[in-house]
């Protein structure tokens, strides 16, 4: 076990955790509810310090981050446990480990080994993916700033849920970049499919844009649960304040996990989100899950010309030069484009 840097002690060993917003109240000899940190005598531990349960070489675009060092690979890992507990998690069998399967796998790996290996594999960056990142924070952070020596960028796929303290303190020391999962622009959604709350994920992603932090925002749509085109319609409205820059990507669902009555995203429910995204002023909106969509593709938001053609995870660069539009010099937002 690792002591935890982001908690508070309370009276009769009660701890007080402040790493994301559910702000647990841990007694002694219990976990929060994310299943990684537990009080111990009344101090609080991270039970997956260096434990990962995933390492994988990743194309940046699989994040999925598109303006963000497009092309290049990206060094990814996880820990076991979440703080959320969707009811369509894709990767449920390692974040609900904890919780479905009271267990903590994983097998052990230094700061310094999981630098080396990103570096070996000729990474760009590392990525903090798969299950929440923001619960091995302490394990992230300290890859994070020995990553950046190297000249490794760090990356956050999220669900946003960390405390305006803790981002301060992730952007101050290491975090570049993040894609933050944008689940519905419903609190209602948020507490019965996630058990959580919609309005700290917005603080974060006002944080993250406040901070310079290079921000990508993912929404799964769900047939019946987060596609009503009124409610994404305002989604779009927010992030393009946002900034219209902010790249939106809506992804297809395919039962999973704990809902399997819903069938898969209908494609033209993806595209007439997308049409929405761009309606309302967004300059870049993609859709997500379906290879060889026109709507993987990045597009000029000045004059409509193909900057860079997508299948998958492949990214080629076509009418884009030095981060401007080849045909009408309009510059491209982004970080290290092509």
């Amino acid at each position: 076990m690792h002591e935890a840097r982001f908690y508070t002690s309370e009276e009769a060993k009660a701890v007080r955790c402040s790493l994301c917003a559910h702000r647990c109240l841990i007694k002694p000899d219990k976990t929060g509810m994310c299943g990684v940190r537990h009080n111990h005598d009344g101090r609080l531990y991270s039970l997956v310090y260096g434990k990962l349960i995933a390492t994988n070489v990743d194309p940046i675009e699989k994040k999925p981050l598109f303006h963000f060092h497009p092309g290049s690979l990206s060094y990814s890992i996880a820990t076991v446990g979440c703080n959320f507990r969707c009811l369509f998690c894709q990767n449920a069998d390692i974040s609900q480990a904890p919780r479905d399967q009271g267990a903590i796998l994983g097998r052990d790996l230094s700061v310094h080994a999981v630098v080396q290996d990103a570096l070996k594999t000729r990474c760009t960056s590392i990525s903090y993916t798969y299950t929440e990142p923001t619960i091995f924070m302490e394990f992230a952070m300290d890859v994070g700033i020995e990553a950046r020596k190297k000249g490794l960028k760090n990356v956050f796929v999220s669900n946003g849920y960390m405390t305006p303290e803790v981002l301060q303190k992730a952007a101050e020391t290491f975090l570049d970049a993040a894609n933050v999962d944008l689940k519905a622009f419903r609190d209602r959604f948020y507490k019965e499919q996630c058990g959580a709350r919609l309005e700290p994920v917005l603080e974060t992603l006002r944080g993250m844009k406040r901070l310079g932090i290079w921000l990508e925002v993912t929404t799964l749509l769900i047939p019946g649960l987060n596609d009503d085109p009124k409610e994404l319609k305002e989604l779009a409205e927010f992030l393009v304040d946002l900034g219209p820059e902010t790249p939106w990507h809506v992804s297809r669902f395919h039962p999973t996990y704990r809902l399997t009555d819903r069938p898969s995203t209908p494609l033209t429910t993806l595209r007439q989100a997308r049409e929405i995204g761009l309606k309302a002023g967004l300059h870049y909106v993609y859709t997500g899950n379906v290879p060889g969509d026109e709507g993987e593709n990045t597009y000029c938001p000045q004059c409509g010309a193909l900057l860079m053609k997508r299948y998958g995870f492949s990214t080629k660069p076509q009418g884009i030069l030095k981060g401007a539009c080849s045909a009408c010099g309009a510059s491209i937002h982004g970080v290290n484009l092509p």
